[in-house]
């Protein structure tokens, strides 16, 4: 009865837009405003790339390429992807290009161990990457260390079930060396007690931020795609003050689409900030046709605006003509590169489209 009392109180003191937790007793919640039309065309403008490049990296026979992730070091750039051969598994390698158009292989740095929870799915993505639109690109250490998250799983195949999420570190980002994985791995799973609705399947591609400004309270923030049937896909949030001790956000996911149909994917976020908005970028995939690449801005990392006009990429390629999707977006020298996962006639590979059209300055290359 008290307890009632007082969140009736606080109800009345704090209006209609205040949210009252229970467990909390009074704990308001100002949701911020959705961002305007006019604002997501300006981040919409600046992030578009409507000049398909080609493939950049591909595959040995039986092999697929997925999921980039770029950043800069000494002048280099470097690939972090997935590659799994006769989908056995993903296993984690490294590339590096000094023009992001061509890429050489440097070999795998987060390898199949004997046994584990992870001996058979080992998918990683570049951590604490500088998220400043157009910024250095490098990534940040913390603990001395440079880090990546990665997807884990004991199983065969293509991403079977379950998969949980772990850490992995080296102090050499630029070298075919095997990183390190934290010995608390996995460290968000399906069983934990604070398990939200949308993951109670799998979890899946995550991506870590060092916000400095501990909006949140905590200056690490993980967005992760995760599932709770079939393939309908959600992103969620975690928080950590450590980077290895990891806490779930909010109730539920942050972003979703395809709610009508409680089908779809909505996954593979990277977050910027361009100006004083965090921009997500990520891919969606069945709740329209086919797979491509969207965005979505907030100003809270917490409550995001989705972008519904033109897709980022789509299939339009014979190259990518199933699938255009997974996203890393650069920005460099004026002009904006966006890598993802493209699957059409030359397997599971990687693409790029870009802002401007770089087609006449140079042909695209890869090495196998």
């Amino acid at each position: 009865m008290k307890k009632n009392l007082i969140l009736a109180l606080a109800a009345t003191l704090l209006g209609p837009s205040a949210t009252i937790h229970a467990e909390n007793a009074i704990s308001p919640v100002a949701p911020a405003p959705a961002i305007s039309q006019e604002r997501m065309q300006k981040i919409y403008e600046e992030v578009k790339t409507p000049y398909k490049y080609g493939v950049v990296l591909r595959g040995e026979a039986g092999q697929l390429l997925d999921s980039p992730s770029v950043f800069r070091k000494d002048g280099q750039w470097y690939m972090i992807y997935i590659a799994s051969k006769n989908e056995v598994g993903y296993e984690t390698c490294l590339a590096r290009s000094a023009d992001l158009l061509n890429w050489e292989k440097l070999g795998n740095i987060l390898s199949f161990p004997k046994e584990g929870w992870d001996r058979w799915q080992r998918a990683g993505y570049a951590a604490l990457c500088d998220p400043a639109w157009g910024g250095s690109n490098e990534l940040e250490t913390f603990d001395g260390k440079y880090w990546m998250s990665f997807l884990g799983g004991a199983h065969q195949g293509y991403e079977t079930d379950p998969l949980a999420i772990g850490l992995a570190w080296t102090k050499t980002p630029t070298e075919a060396r095997e990183w390190t994985p934290l010995a608390e791995n996995p460290v968000l799973h399906r069983d934990q007690p604070d398990v939200r609705p949308f993951e109670k399947m799998t979890l899946y591609k995550s991506n870590i931020i060092w916000d400095k400004a501990k909006t949140l309270g905590s200056p690490f923030v993980m967005y992760y795609n995760g599932k709770i049937k079939g393939s309908y896909e959600k992103i969620g949030m975690a928080l950590s003050d450590d980077m290895v001790h990891w806490k779930r956000y909010g109730k539920d996911c942050v972003v979703a689409n395809g709610e009508d149909k409680q089908n779809g994917i909505t996954g593979d976020p990277q977050v910027v900030k361009i100006g004083d908005l965090w921009v997500m970028f990520y891919f969606g995939a069945f709740w329209r046709p086919g797979a491509f690449d969207t965005f979505a801005c907030s100003t809270d990392l917490v409550n995001w605006t989705k972008w519904t006009g033109p897709d980022l990429v789509h299939p339009s390629e014979l190259w990518d003509r199933q699938f255009a999707h997974k996203p890393w977006v650069v920005k460099h020298d004026g002009v904006v590169y966006h890598f993802y996962c493209a699957v059409g006639d030359q397997g599971r590979v990687i693409g790029l489209a870009t802002s401007k059209d770089l087609k006449a300055q140079a042909k695209p290359s890869s090495k196998p």
